[in-house]
């Protein structure tokens, strides 16, 4: 049982909610500032105070007082008039990331809304009830206001829901869980919808996959390293003690394990072979890149992930309440360019390491890493495949957020398009993982054309564990199946078991 109060959420709980169906409950410490804040919001409208989207219309019409009589119905038209995206839904594990966070965000106690509501959105997580969202429409800022609403509705009985594929009314789901459908009261509305829990939500999930798709890319080079009998001479720490970067270290010394005690290494110490080329040479000043840049997202992510992101914030003990920005996207906006960025840099050193391989000019190998040339091709459209994943990394690395376009008349004239940010780089990492299992089959084949010399400690057990699963290519077969396996070995989490059975931690 996972137990929320608004600060203390970690980056791996909203994982194991997202994908593992945790359970989560309020923490009893929360309830003071939740109780606080709603009993402020209340005096506001006993008192006629006039405050931005309790009492007032929202974005360019704030000027426009709405009489306390009205102010539910105000909630209750800015969730349907909102709930304007459009597209493929979002999936099941982004939006219960995301039913998480807006209820953590809600649990810091800044937001004026009621226990129940909050509890609802637990509720809706603990049944597992999978909202129908829509996956385009924000523009970060304020925050994911429409995917926000189109989650929003379902509290109401309204809306959509989906089961099995299908869309389902969301009132008939609620009832089918026992779970009452909540009239929004004054300012529930609008702290239900404004806030960054969308990009968050798969940001988070990115994220996660992301780090273990570095253990796997090193993985992968070190194979690589091997198949073209390359040196490790390049991963000595003094070379890397003399330019100190924490990721550096780190994968220059993951990378002298994982080879350890590698007879094809060790094969042609004093050969004439002065150095090799940069996708094996600089993998821990690249990969090392890569791995500062997750920690700098990770450090993002879990700042947000524990803030109050809607508007306005109610600061009860202070008897305020300040209209801000804290819904504007553009902290996340900035690290899921970035992820996407350092991801693509991960593909871009395995497309060319399989270029490597299947190069007989180069490789010292077999051309396309194939038997019985010209009546075999091997490997040869495999790489095709990564160059075409990595040229359409390249548009999706552009940053989405340099982008704005103003809305709300001109109101809100600046937003950070962080939504398409987070989006881009999930689409990104998908791709890097299709690239890395070409680059792990390729490399696997050509470590084959070093028999009977043996890999090292860890290239060893992965290279023993793909082969349990997937066959030496002795001749022609059809290629996709191979990549498939592959692609499900790198989800599933096994190949990393079976070098970390071998004592390496990468």
């Amino acid at each position: 049982m996972l137990r929320i109060d608004g600060n203390s959420l970690r980056l791996e709980d909203v994982v194991r909610v997202a994908r593992n169906n945790v359970p989560v409950a309020l923490s009893g410490t929360a309830l003071p500032g939740i109780l606080a804040s709603r009993n402020y919001v209340l005096e506001i409208l006993a008192e006629k105070k006039v405050v931005y989207g309790i009492t007032t219309g929202v974005g360019e019409l704030s000027s426009h007082y709405i009489p306390p009589e009205q102010a539910e119905q105000l909630q209750e038209n800015l969730i349907r008039s909102h709930a304007a995206n459009v597209g493929e839904p979002l999936d099941k594990e982004t939006v219960r990331a995301m039913v998480l966070l807006r209820a953590n965000a809600l649990a810091k106690g800044f937001s004026g809304v009621r226990v129940e509501l909050i509890q609802t959105l637990l509720d809706m997580l603990n049944h597992d009830i999978y909202p129908y969202i829509p996956s385009q429409g924000s523009v970060g800022a304020s925050g994911d206001l429409s995917p926000l609403a189109h989650l929003a509705l379902i509290l109401t009985g309204q809306g959509e829901c989906l089961e099995n594929g299908r869309r389902v009314p969301a009132k008939t789901v609620l009832k089918k869980n026992h779970i009452s459908p909540l009239r929004l009261q004054p300012k529930e509305g609008l702290a239900l919808i404004n806030g960054t829990q969308v990009m968050a939500a798969i940001g988070c999930l990115v994220l996660s996959d992301a780090e273990n798709l570095l253990r796997y890319a090193q993985i992968a080079g070190a194979m690589s390293l091997e198949a073209l009998k390359g040196t490790a001479r390049a991963f000595d720490a003094r070379i890397h003690r003399a330019r100190p970067y924490p990721g550096q270290l780190k994968i220059a010394a993951n990378m002298l394990k994982l080879v350890d005690g590698s007879a094809i290494i060790a094969s042609h110490a004093h050969c004439d072979k002065v150095q090799d080329a940069y996708t094996l040479r600089c993998i821990p000043q690249v990969y090392g890149a890569v791995y500062d840049t997750l920690q700098f997202v990770r450090g993002t992510l879990e700042t947000e992930i524990n803030a109050a992101t809607d508007n306005p914030l109610i600061f009860a003990e202070d008897r305020d309440v300040i209209s801000g920005g804290n819904f504007h996207g553009e902290p996340l906006a900035f690290a899921m360019d970035y992820l996407g960025i350092a991801l693509s840099e991960i593909a871009n050193i395995s497309e060319r390491t399989v270029d490597r391989l299947v190069n007989p000019h180069v490789s010292g190998l077999p051309p396309f890493l194939a038997e019985g040339n010209g009546l075999n091709s091997g490997y040869m459209i495999a790489q095709y495949t990564a160059a075409a994943l990595v040229s359409e990394n390249k548009v999706l690395a552009h940053p989405a957020s340099v982008d704005s376009i103003p809305t709300s008349a001109g109101q809100e004239d600046h937003v950070s398009m962080g939504s398409i940010s987070a989006k881009h780089a999930q689409l990104i990492l998908r791709n890097v993982l299709q690239v890395l299992a070409i680059e792990m089959l390729a490399a696997v084949q050509g470590i084959d054309f070093q028999k009977p010399l043996e890999p090292g400690a860890g290239t060893g057990a992965a290279y023993r564990f793909i082969r349990s699963r997937v066959l030496h290519w002795d001749e022609d077969r059809i290629m996709y199946k191979d990549i498939e396996i592959m692609a499900d070995l790198l989800r599933s989490g096994r190949i990393l078991s079976a070098v970390e059975k071998e004592g390496i931690e990468l």
